[in-house]
């Protein structure tokens, strides 16, 4: 039978609770990867993913200084404009904040130009990862391995041996052995 350590992927990319979660997005980027583990020590205490950083972005208030700088706008009172179809000054506060017209979120988040307020910079790790970590042993057989991954409704699960982190395997390392023909596929027949 064939085990998730013959699949697995052994170099795992990790990061630590108390990285700043824009050290974290230059590390996915560079790595080309959506997820890493986060460990301490040899112990995997979470999992953060690109979606777990946009999540948390999205619910994490502006600093205090920024939400008053926001609040003394509000009551200004400047005459506000209306917005003219066809002027081009009406829409550049979208050109001004996001060029070459909505480059991806990754490549947004790991720039290093904006506002003073860094919310990625002034965040950790252990605050945006996820706890809930899939993780599987190395000795369990993949086809186990991916009922697992399928009841946690994950595409990539952790691996470890005697407790310590040993590898990563993805749906794609699982469908790559199906391919192969590394692992069968149970084959059903229904009668009529």
């Amino acid at each position: 039978m064939l085990k998730v350590r013959d699949i697995m992927t052994p170099s795992v990319v990790t990061l630590e609770p108390d990285q700043t979660l824009r050290d974290a997005v230059e590390v996915l980027v560079s790595c080309r990867i959506g997820g890493a583990p986060v460990v301490e020590g040899d112990r995997v205490v979470g999992v953060l993913s690109a979606t777990d950083i946009l999540e948390f972005e999205s619910v994490t208030p502006a600093p205090e200084s920024r939400r008053e700088e926001d609040e003394a706008r509000e009551d200004d009172d400047a005459e506000v404009e209306e917005w003219t179809e066809g002027d081009p000054l009406s829409s550049s506060y979208f050109t001004d904040w996001w060029p070459n017209e909505g480059p991806d979120v990754a490549e947004r988040m790991s720039s290093s130009q904006g506002p003073q307020w860094d919310l990625l910079a002034d965040h950790s790790v252990g605050e945006a990862m996820s706890r809930t970590v899939c993780t599987v042993d190395a000795g369990m057989e993949v086809s186990h391995a991916a009922q697992r991954m399928l009841a946690a409704g994950a595409q990539r699960a952790l691996v470890t041996e005697e407790g310590a982190l040993a590898g990563i395997v993805t749906t794609t390392d699982i469908v790559r052995a199906v391919a192969e023909r590394r692992l069968m596929v149970r084959q059903f027949v229904f009668e009529k």
